[in-house]
């Protein structure tokens, strides 16, 4: 307990000076000097545990600390990619965020984080001074759920000064996060600032939700690690071989179409149609879009999956895959007016396959690879940059 105390306090590793090359995160609280980062991309830590026998720091991989006379353990890990990177301390093997940092919600719980910062001429994701939209929290009720729920909305920079009517992305985060990643740790709205000012992008609402909705006594599933949590029951079916609704939601789909699109249609000016709705996500929220889209192509025009599966690990046949809707290719590509697949170039070859494969069903699609990037935040702000100008034209 002394340990995490001193943890908690934690001032000489906020206030401690850092040298002259590395500068501080920009995301640590007020006033901390640490954790810092240096030009060529390394990062230093600091943490004030006199009491600790052993204390690591875990980003991306595990560096040790090595304590000092003064009770400070510090340590510079090698060169870090560019972008948002979770990280936490393990100390005594109790794993904590860092008391110098803000935290973010990512993988189940929150984290520290720290930006490597891309070269100063990147700066689509960036505020700058250009009319700004706003994002606010709107809580509705599910008839669905039967539970209360909060999405976040983003309404363009004209939005309050006139009448008039727009566009809607539907934005769902990934494993382990939830409704706030995309405007804390995806930046969507100096993004879609940025694009709007540019005239690259239509203006638009955006709407991110969290993507778990469970019915009254329904068992919900989730896909942890590779295994399914929580198990299922002696005799009942495995999520698994449940397919892609077992683990992210039919559930999910009926909630959206039932309660958050007319909750949305109801309180802001919305374009109606097929043509002024889209739908996207990363991860698991790529994965939940396709479930979404591509069974209700009456009501969405505009698909989009960031390092998204598509849900086909048992291979990709057009005539029979999301029970035919790829089938026939002409009348699929009438409907949906982008069909955009984006990855992180370090992901693997998973989605460039399958935009192939697409392509040489007839299927037309867009495919957006991240150069140095995986599976991470910097990928899909890359990819929502790229897919933002594709809507609604």
């Amino acid at each position: 307990m002394k340990t995490l105390a001193f943890l908690l306090l934690g001032c000489s590793v906020c206030w401690g000076q850092t040298t002259d090359e590395c500068r501080p995160s920009t995301l640590n609280i007020p006033g901390a000097q640490y954790p810092c980062v240096h030009p060529d991309q390394r990062a230093t830590f600091r943490l004030e545990a006199p009491e600790a026998r052993k204390v690591q720091v875990r980003v991306g991989k595990d560096f040790d600390m090595v304590k000092g006379d003064d009770g400070l353990w510090t340590v510079t890990t090698t060169p870090l990619a560019e972008g948002f990177h979770y990280y936490s301390l393990v100390v005594d093997g109790v794993t904590v965020a860092d008391p110098a940092t803000r935290t973010f919600f990512g993988s189940g719980w929150e984290n520290s984080a720290i930006e490597i910062p891309e070269p100063p001429e990147v700066d689509y994701y960036l505020p700058k001074d250009v009319p700004h939209g706003q994002v606010s929290q709107r809580r509705y009720y599910s008839t669905v759920t039967e539970k209360w729920r909060r999405c976040y909305v983003y309404t363009p920079p004209d939005y309050d000064a006139g009448k008039a009517r727009y566009p809607v992305l539907y934005l769902l985060h990934g494993w382990g996060e939830d409704e706030t990643g995309w405007h804390v740790q995806g930046h969507v709205d100096s993004i879609l600032d940025n694009l709007i000012a540019a005239k690259k992008a239509t203006p638009m609402i955006v709407v991110m939700d969290n993507l778990s909705a469970v019915k009254p006594g329904e068992e919900g599933w989730v896909f942890f690690s590779r295994r399914l949590w929580p198990p299922p029951k002696p005799g009942a079916p495995s999520g698994r071989g449940r397919g892609l609704a077992g683990f992210t939601g039919a559930t999910f789909t009926e909630m959206m179409l039932t309660d958050l699109i007319p909750t949305i249609e109801r309180t802001y000016r919305v374009l109606p149609g097929r043509g002024n709705r889209a739908m996207a996500g990363l991860s698991m929220g790529g994965m939940q879009t396709f479930l979404t889209t591509l069974a209700n192509l009456d009501k969405f025009a505009y698909i989009g999956g960031f390092s998204g599966s598509t849900g086909f690990r048992g291979g990709f046949d057009p005539k029979t895959s999301s029970n035919g809707v790829f089938a026939d290719a002409e009348a699929f590509n009438e409907k949906v007016k982008v069909l955009f697949l984006g990855i992180g170039s370090e992901e693997g070859p998973r989605a460039r396959n399958f935009s192939e494969q697409l392509t040489e069903a007839g299927i037309e699609n867009v495919f957006f690879e991240s150069p140095g990037t995986a599976h991470e935040w910097l990928t899909w702000r890359r990819c929502l940059n790229d897919f933002a100008p594709r809507l609604f034209q």
